[in-house]
């Protein structure tokens, strides 16, 4: 690649490059789904609440030579490159004091990291970012990851042939993970995503007894909704969930009250209410299930641009989708081994038969769910659903 420097961006031209080198990247890869514009400008100028916590920095690759596989539209940032350059890789990298205290750590995460194929790129933005952990007093790199996993974490390293769901989680090119373990990162936790068939998939018999027996004792219960407003009452007592379920996990910390608040806004404008399911016991809220309408071919036509024509296909994706992403689930410590779970997937699946037929739904993406999550692996199996993608946290040493 020649010669290759990293800047910060700290303007808003390199911001523009930093938002528009994956288009260049993936512009002929079906399985990438763009950000929308608007919310890569909003962590980039850190006005995601995530940033009233946590600081961080966004670096670029520039380089003088021609990239291989005809990426002839990467972008240039005038005033900034020469005639020659190009930006060839960037690297997001924060530090989330909520989340070394948390967890007893003193680690740097990183996130956003594509560039070309060459491991010297990858080197590049990598050293970057551990220099920036160390002069920031951490001593570890890891990821992908960012808000807690409402973005997906991991690169990518099996399944590069399906398309990602929606931005829930990432899509990179099959050289990353080489490039990563070339330079040293080494496995931290590995993700699995499970494909289902709703056409043909049919609840084992055991889940299906055991949910009747919960039902039958009458303690577990589950809220059904059909109209947003009615799910929006209680979402922010099932966003709270989050902190005493999820933010043990590797890739989880305890959400502050603003981030809290923005993911249930985030989740609401995307739900679909009917494949959403609070799971109640003794009419207290002690777990959730989420499904949501997958509308990543609308997010990839809009091309990161919410205009009126791209909102409104958005809005016909949520209901006439054949596609459906569950992503996050959760049950209270106290509650779990008591079948809470079983009666969770027993009223997705009726949901999801209710819509077999007509327009719906064909395919089922289970996501990133951790390896070391017995509970939910175990779940997995039973229900028979097979991994068909594999995400990865790698971790270095600063």
């Amino acid at each position: 690649m020649g010669t290759l420097r990293v800047i910060e961006v700290d303007d808003i031209r390199s911001e523009r490059a930093f938002i528009r080198l994956p288009f260049a990247l993936y512009k002929d890869s079906p399985g990438w789904v763009p950000w929308f514009h608007v919310d890569m400008r909003a962590i980039l100028r850190r006005r995601h609440p995530f940033f009233a916590h946590a600081k961080g920095a966004f670096f670029l690759a520039l380089g003088k030579s021609s990239p291989a596989g005809g990426l002839i539209n990467l972008p240039r940032i005038p005033g900034k490159c020469s005639a020659a350059e190009r930006t060839l890789g960037r690297i997001c990298v924060v530090a989330n004091p909520r989340y070394n205290d948390s967890h007893g750590t003193s680690t740097a995460h990183f996130y956003f990291l594509d560039a070309v194929d060459d491991v010297e790129v990858f080197r590049a933005l990598t050293d970057a970012g551990r220099a920036w952990a160390k002069a920031n007093g951490l001593n570890e790199l890891a990821g992908p990851m960012l808000f807690a996993g409402a973005t997906g974490s991991g690169v990518l390293v099996h399944g590069f042939e399906h398309r990602a769901a929606m931005t829930m989680m990432a899509y990179n090119h099959a050289y990353y993970p080489r490039a990563m373990e070339a330079l040293g990162f080494t496995k931290l936790l590995d993700f699995f995503s499970f494909s289902l068939d709703p056409e043909s998939f049919r609840l084992p018999v055991r889940v299906t007894s055991v949910a009747e027996k919960v039902i039958a004792r009458g303690r577990f219960s589950v809220m059904r909704f059909t109209r947003k407003r009615d799910l929006a009452v209680h979402a922010p007592e099932v966003a709270a969930l989050y902190n005493e379920t999820l933010a043990d996990h590797v890739e989880g910390y305890p959400l502050s009250s603003a981030e809290l608040a923005q993911v249930t806004k985030d989740l609401l404008t995307i739900a679909r209410p009917d494949l959403m399911k609070i799971l109640c016991y003794d009419g207290g809220i002690v777990g959730f299930l989420f499904g949501f309408a997958d509308v990543s071919e609308a997010m990839r036509r809009a091309k990161g641009r919410l205009t009126p024509l791209s909102i409104l296909r958005l809005l016909v994706e949520l209901r006439r989708t054949r596609r459906l992403v569950i992503n996050g689930a959760g049950i209270l410590p106290q509650y779990q081994r008591l079948g809470g779970n079983a009666l969770l997937y027993y009223e997705l699946a009726r949901t999801i038969g209710s819509l077999r037929g007509g327009r719906g739904f064909v395919h089922a993406d289970l996501t990133q769910i951790a390896e070391n999550t017995e509970l939910m692996l175990s779940d997995m199996r039973r229900l028979g659903v097979d991994a068909y993608k594999i995400h990865r946290m790698y971790t270095v040493r600063v």
